[in-house]
C-alpha cells in the first residue's frame, strides 16, 4: 500500500484549478506548472479556453510563473486551444510516462524541484509527476463526463481515492 501513496498520492488537492494561485505556488517554491488540459481546464469536449482560463494563464505570467499544457490530446485539438493565446504546449504526451513531464519541465527552463503537475487524473497526470519528481495537485474534473479513454481510469481511481479517504490522506483545498 505504501506504493499507492508513493506514485498516486498528489501533494495537494484542489476542487478547481482557479484555486490554485501564484502566492500558494510561491509558498511552495513553485516558478512553473504543467498543466493538463481536458477536464482540468476545460471540458474534454469543450475546444476553445474560457475567458477563466485566460485569465488565470494571465495572473501567472503576470506573477513570474511559467505555464505548459501536458497533454494526451491529438495535435489538433491541443494546437486549437494553445495557438490563439500562445500557451506552450506538448501533445499526444504519452502521460504518465516520465519523457513529456521532463521535455516540458526543460521547455520553461525550471528544474523538477520548482515545478508542479496539475491534473484531474491520478492514473495519468499525478501518477506521472509523482514518478518524474515533480510535484503534483490533483484537481476534481470541471465535467461529470470523460471520453472513452478515460472511463477505465476513473473506476480504478475511485477505488485508489477511497483507501486515500480511508487512511485520512485527502484534505481538499479550496
Amino acid at each position: 500500500m505504501k506504493l499507492l501513496e508513493k506514485y498516486f498520492l498528489p501533494s495537494d488537492y484542489f476542487k478547481e484549478f482557479r484555486g490554485i494561485t501564484p502566492q500558494y505556488l510561491k509558498d511552495r517554491g513553485i516558478r512553473a506548472v504543467i498543466t493538463d488540459l481536458d477536464n482540468t481546464l476545460v471540458g474534454f469536449d469543450e475546444p476553445d479556453a474560457s475567458d477563466e482560463v485566460l485569465q488565470w494563464f494571465k495572473t501567472m505570467k503576470d506573477n513570474g510563473i511559467k505555464v505548459t499544457i501536458v497533454s494526451n490530446g491529438s495535435r489538433l485539438r491541443v494546437s486549437e486551444f494553445c495557438d490563439p493565446h500562445d500557451i506552450e504546449y506538448i501533445f499526444r504526451a504519452r502521460k504518465p510516462l516520465g519523457r513529456s513531464y521532463r521535455k516540458a519541465v526543460h521547455m520553461m527552463g525550471m528544474d523538477s524541484a520548482e515545478t508542479v503537475m496539475i491534473g484531474d487524473q491520478l492514473l495519468t497526470d499525478v501518477f506521472g509527476a509523482n514518478r518524474a519528481g515533480l510535484k503534483s495537485i490533483l484537481v476534481v474534473p470541471v465535467k461529470n463526463r470523460d471520453g472513452w479513454a478515460t472511463i477505465v481510469n476513473r473506476r480504478i481511481e475511485r477505488i485508489i481515492m477511497k483507501y486515500f479517504d480511508r487512511k485520512g490522506l485527502i484534505q481538499w483545498g479550496d
